[in-house]
């Protein structure tokens, strides 16, 4: 649907749904999930069309990132949904005694998830199939730069979820204002921070909680005893799947000094084995979704020196995996979030250089350690701050849902992925419970002398 002035109706509709206790019940929540798995396997052939026409994603890689995660996220959440949602007993202080102490998980109520262009099935689900598990109402507003993508999620959701329950709006900025100027009860937004800085902005008119999944500068560090050939071959797939646009890839490396030559040979070795000597004729290599991002990116390529690529053409938006190095650290490709297929290289004499480096700047949504040494592993994750961390690989991270996802600082804020997803969708409300057979009177006034020994003692 569009924002009309019905929007305010719409709103009343699920707020009464919610209000009604339709989405309380398991055997509803998991209704939609099934559901939602259903919509995924009958129209795969679709989806993975309309991510082709919006990003050029290969069916390969479509549903490796996109349906095949979606699948597993659906599959971990209805194997442990019921548990998810039990109330958690507590200990009780022996003053409260007798009685019960726990936490009950219950929906927030009626909220709001923007999905971003990049992986616009993934980052519009993902947080839906959370949402739906803790038991909200929820309005999805896909990304308009994948309009393939959010025309499809449109016409297909309401044929399978619950339309009392689950919305879906389409429309660019002016229908992201509409929407965030209603009352939620929690919104989530993935994309950039300037946007997010906005919706946080909306989010505080009616204290509505958010979480904000954005990005940053992910740098990836390799050490001279770092096994090159797998190294740059893991850097290369987490830095040019989807084009370069993924919000964890590798947005630049600092490399050992005594290994630049080798690591950038093998480097090259890795790209030309993924996409051959001629990307754009490569299956499983992307495009830039926009001409705005494309002209962004190609005015990056002329910041360094060229140690591989720099091929572009405006009218497919192809850009060629791009190897930078003599980039100075104060260029904008250096201050500003690349999310492309740019790759900077910058060289460091040592580790304590190289974290020294990652402290003076953000904190970043993702950071890459490649090292045979666990000690030095083990410094690099002690002594930096990341949301997220992985070791001798890229992105791998994303496939275990016992890791909660999100940034820290400028890279974001709040997290989700399995259990986590539940809890950021859930209130964890504090419940103690006590009988009415047993009630002392020290614990009403007046307090005599005997009765504040008592207090102190149970207390």
């Amino acid at each position: 649907m569009q924002v009309t002035s019905e929007l305010e109706p719409l709103m009343e509709r699920l707020r009464h749904t919610y209000v009604g206790g339709l989405t309380r019940p398991h055997t509803w929540r998991i209704k939609q999930l099934k559901q939602l798995a259903l919509m995924l396997e009958t129209h795969e052939t679709e989806l993975l069309e309309a991510l082709q026409t919006d990003l050029g994603k290969s069916n390969a890689e479509g549903w490796l990132t996109e349906l095949g995660y979606l699948h597993s996220d659906i599959s971990h959440t209805c194997k442990h949904l019921r548990r998810w949602m039990k109330p958690h007993a507590v200990s009780q202080p022996l003053m409260a005694w007798p009685g019960k102490s726990f936490l009950q998980p219950e929906p927030l109520g009626v909220v709001l998830i923007i999905g971003a262009w990049n992986y616009p099935l993934q980052l519009l689900l993902s947080p839906l199939v959370a949402a739906l598990a803790a038991g909200n109402c929820v309005v999805l507003k896909p990304s308009e730069l994948a309009p393939a993508t959010a025309d499809l999620m449109a016409r297909l959701i309401p044929d399978y979820l619950a339309n009392e329950a689950v919305q879906v709006i389409n429309g660019g900025k002016e229908t992201a204002q509409q929407l965030l100027a209603q009352r939620f009860d929690h919104i989530m937004y993935t994309g950039g921070g300037r946007v997010g800085r906005l919706v946080m902005k909306a989010a505080a008119e009616h204290l509505t909680p958010v979480t904000l999944e954005l990005g940053g500068k992910s740098p990836a560090v390799v050490l001279s005893d770092a096994d090159l050939t797998i190294t740059a071959r893991r850097i290369a797939w987490g830095k040019w799947l989807n084009a370069g646009q993924t919000c964890i890839a590798p947005d630049y490396v600092l490399v050992a000094e005594s290994i630049k030559g080798p690591f950038l040979d093998a480097l090259r070795d890795a790209i030309e084995s993924f996409f051959g000597t001629d990307a754009s004729n490569a299956e499983d290599y992307g495009k830039i979704v926009s001409e705005q991002h494309w002209q962004r990116l190609v005015g990056y390529i002329d910041q360094g020196t060229l140690s591989y690529g720099g091929e572009y053409d405006r009218q497919n938006r192809f850009i060629e995996p791009t190897v930078l190095t003599d980039v100075a650290a104060d260029s904008p490709v250096m201050q500003e979030e690349i999310f492309g297929p740019i790759l900077p290289v910058l060289t460091i004499p040592n580790l304590a250089s190289a974290i020294e480096f990652i402290r003076e700047r953000d904190k970043p949504l993702a950071l890459y350690g490649f090292s045979r040494s666990s000690r030095s592993l083990q410094q690099l994750t002690e002594q930096t701050h990341a949301g997220n961390q992985c070791n001798n690989d890229t992105l791998m991270f994303m496939l275990n849902p016992k890791l909660p996802f999100g940034g820290v600082g400028p890279s974001g804020m709040g997290r989700y992925h399995g259990k986590y997803g539940f809890d950021t969708f859930s209130h964890q409300k504090s419940v103690m419970q006590r009988p009415f057979w047993f009630d002392p009177k020290f614990r009403y006034p007046p307090y005599t002398s005997f009765k504040q020994k008592l207090l102190r003692w149970f207390s």
